[in-house]
């Protein structure tokens, strides 16, 4: 009688510890089934779009940069290059840039080519056809690739890095990733866009024609792999009930001699 009760309640600890299990624990940034995903970005997001804490580097020619492609100018462009060492200003909070000479300027939301046009226009009241060059030095975007530890921080080395050349950046999705459950979160975290792609299928392709802008985040859903965490979870609790029934077995026999 008393090993009958032992067992049922070594089986029911063995089924209570596995419905306990959390066979999902590893997955993030969970989304319900109603879900309301924003509409994917429109050919609008063609360009880099400058934001807070983007870091730019700009350089300032005269003469609508002549002496980038004046060869015969070698002796000026050499000090040129040598003069105009690499400015860089942090786009600050508010989304303003504190340069030199024109003093403080509202850049966030503009892309690289009407950064460069507004800049131009303001040193044209210093300078003799002012040329200028800018370039954001710290974008970047942070994709996870689905189920592994290969989590990774991208450089968006050109101002037109797109998703696909994203996830091929980390080698693809891996073996046990969700295709048709990609997320990209974009801006504010308090307040973030979330996109989903689905890319299992070719059509997903045309939704992901825009450029991946900086601290971009993609999370591509694992799938969950229940048979082998069971075998994993379940194994511990078997060997622990049968190395107990056995104790009790063999202390039951011990008792009876």
């Amino acid at each position: 009688m008393i090993l009958n009760k032992l067992k049922k309640g070594l089986l029911l600890f063995g089924v209570t510890l596995l419905f306990a299990c959390n066979y999902n624990s590893n997955v993030m940034l969970k989304t319900g089934k109603d879900y309301a995903y924003d509409a994917p970005p429109s050919n609008e997001s063609s360009e880099y779009i400058i934001s807070a804490s983007d870091i730019i580097e700009f350089k300032l020619y005269t003469n609508n940069g002549s002496l980038l492609v004046d060869f015969t100018a070698i002796k000026e462009q050499s000090i040129a290059v040598n003069s105009s060492t690499s400015f860089r200003y942090l786009v600050e909070f508010d989304g303003q840039v504190k340069l030199p000479v024109i003093g403080r300027l509202e850049l966030k939301g503009k892309t690289i080519k009407e950064v460069e046009a507004l800049l131009e226009e303001k040193y044209e009241k210093f300078y003799i056809k002012p040329f200028v060059q800018v370039k954001v030095i710290n974008k970047r975007v942070t994709v996870f690739p689905g189920g592994s530890s290969k989590a990774q921080i991208i450089p968006l080395t050109n101002n037109n890095m797109k998703l696909l050349e994203a996830l091929g950046a980390v080698g693809g999705l891996t073996d046990i990733a969700k295709a048709n459950k990609i997320k990209l979160i974009r801006g504010d975290l308090k307040n973030p866009k979330v996109y989903l792609f689905d890319l299992s299928k070719l059509e997903g392709i045309k939704q992901t024609d825009f450029v991946l802008q900086a601290n971009d985040i993609i999370y591509i859903e694992p799938r969950t792999e229940y048979v082998k965490k069971i075998i994993r979870d379940v194994a511990p609790i078997v060997s622990l009930i049968a190395s107990t029934l056995t104790l009790v077995l063999v202390i039951t026999n011990l008792n009876k001699n």
